[in-house]
C-alpha cells in the first residue's frame, strides 16, 4: 500500500516517522514546525491511507490497525529505514504502539501523543454511534456536514473557536473525503492491541504526551496516564492547568521528540 501513500521526507540524521490522527494529514503532527529537520533529523511523514493526498484503501473496511501498521512498515522498507523513532498522534499513536508490540526491532523509540484508545470502552454503542454520525455527516454534507454532526465542542468553551477552525482546516485537506468517511467507521472498531497490560511488553524508550480534559476531552488524560504507567520506563508529559495542549504546539512537541531521538544516538 505504501506506493499509494503521500510521503514527505526532509532532513538528514536520525530517522523520525510522524503519524497523524484520524481525519488529519501529515501536517498535523508537529503543526508545520521545521524544528526537527533543522536540528539534524531525517523526518518522514505521510498521509494515512484515504487521508490527505493518499489513495483510498481497496475496501471500505480496510482502515483497521493491521492495515495501518502494515503501511508504516512498508514506508520504512521503501525508505530503507531499519529502525526509527516513531511519533504518532491519536490514531497514529495507536498504530505506532501496535508496530512496537509486533515488530519491536523496527522501533528505536516512541512518542505517544494524545492516545484515546481505551480497550475497556472503545466498542460502546454510544461511542460508535457518534463516529458513524460523523462519517454520515462528512459523506452527505462535506466539511460542514461533519462540523454539524460534531456539534458544540465539549470541554472548556475558551477553546471552542480554535477547535472548530482546526476541524474545518483538517477536513478540507482531503482529496478523497468519502475514504475518510469510511475510515471514521472502521478505525474506531479496530483494536491496536487487546489490553493496556499488553503495553508492558514494549521495550523502546517512550514518552507519552497527554493533555488535560478541559481543552480536549476526546483524548482523556486518564488514558495517557494509563499508557505511561503500563509502558516500562515511560515518561508522561502534560501541559500545565489552563495552558494550551502540548500537542497543539508544534515547536514544543518537536523538542520533546528531538530529545528522545538524540538520547538514542
Amino acid at each position: 500500500m505504501a506506493t499509494g501513500l503521500k510521503v514527505v521526507e526532509v532532513g538528514e540524521g536520525v530517522p523520525i516517522v510522524l503519524l497523524h490522527g484520524l481525519t488529519a494529514t501529515h501536517r498535523y503532527v508537529v503543526m508545520g514546525s521545521r524544528a526537527l529537520e533543522r536540528s539534524g533529523h531525517r523526518v518522514i511523514a505521510y498521509d494515512a491511507r484515504g487521508h490527505g493526498a493518499s489513495d483510498p484503501a481497496p475496501r471500505a473496511d480496510a482502515y483497521g490497525y493491521a492495515d495501518l501498521a502494515s503501511d508504516l512498515l512498508a514506508v520504512l522498507d521503501e525508505r530503507g529505514v531499519e529502525r526509527a523513532l516513531i511519533a504518532g498522534a491519536s490514531m497514529g499513536a495507536h498504530t505506532a504502539l501496535r508496530v512496537a508490540l509486533e515488530r519491536p526491532e523496527r522501533v528505536a523509540g516512541l512518542v505517544v501523543i494524545t492516545p484515546a484508545y481505551d480497550p475497556a470502552t472503545h466498542l460502546e454503542a454510544s461511542s460508535l454511534a457518534r463516529w458513524d454520525a460523523l462519517s454520515d455527516g462528512l459523506r452527505s454534507g462535506g466539511v460542514e456536514g461533519f462540523v454539524r454532526a460534531y456539534g458544540e465542542p465539549a470541554g472548556d468553551p475558551r477553546w471552542r473557536e480554535t477547535i472548530l477552525t482546526v476541524l474545518r482546516q483538517r477536513l478540507s485537506a482531503h482529496e478523497h473525503p468519502e475514504a475518510v468517511a469510511d475510515a471514521l467507521r472502521a478505525v474506531p472498531r479496530s483494536r491496536p492491541f487487546a489490553t493496556v497490560d499488553d503495553l508492558a511488553a514494549i521495550a523502546a524508550p517512550t514518552v507519552v504526551v497527554a493533555d488535560r480534559d478541559e481543552p480536549d476531552p476526546g483524548h482523556p488524560l486518564a488514558v495517557g496516564e494509563a499508557y505511561a504507567a503500563a509502558i516500562p520506563g515511560a515518561r508522561l508529559v502534560v501541559e500545565g492547568p489552563g495552558r494550551s495542549p502540548i500537542a497543539w504546539q508544534g515547536g514544543r512537541l518537536s523538542r520533546i521528540i528531538a530529545e528522545l531521538a538524540d538520547h538514542r544516538r
